[in-house]
């Protein structure tokens, strides 16, 4: 089966969610390439006819099984990633939003094998997608000035 996500003729678009639950951070590990064993956020690709929200909410569900409020845009990241010749072979537009946690401990599906409700400022210490702390802080700022 060929991945339609590999070498696309357009970028997809994606989203994530930066879950907050008493000061803390929701990270999960990747156990599928391209994002092997990196720390980053839960989340995954929109689909035709989806609500940015609705996406978001869908995502973390169904890769953590948690019910999430989600909030505000808190960035962005664009990942390209390019063969040896140079070609895209992935190209993902990425909409990460803040999110306070409303229910439940993560349960983890198949695309994830670990997950940690962490201080933003531990970030540092792990392997992560590029951008994750600037993302996390900005969503916690973003939480904290909601009140």
């Amino acid at each position: 089966m060929t991945d339609a996500r590999t070498y696309p003729n357009r970028p997809f678009l994606a989203v994530s969610a930066a879950i907050i639950r008493d000061g803390k951070v929701l990270v999960v590990r990747r156990a599928r390439k391209p994002a092997l064993d990196l720390y980053t956020l839960p989340g995954g690709v929109v689909e035709t006819g989806e609500a940015l929200s609705e996406a978001v909410a869908r995502e973390v569900r169904e890769e953590t099984a948690l019910e999430i409020a989600v909030g505000t845009l808190a960035g962005h990241r664009e990942v390209i990633m390019r063969d040896g010749e140079g070609r895209a072979e992935r190209h993902f537009v990425i909409l990460c939003f803040a999110a306070r946690w409303i229910s439940g401990e993560p349960v983890l599906n198949e695309e994830l094998d670990d997950a940690r409700w962490i201080d933003p400022a531990k970030l540092a210490e792990m392997r992560t997608t590029e951008g994750l702390a600037e993302i996390v802080a900005a969503a916690v700022a973003q939480v904290a000035a909601q009140g």
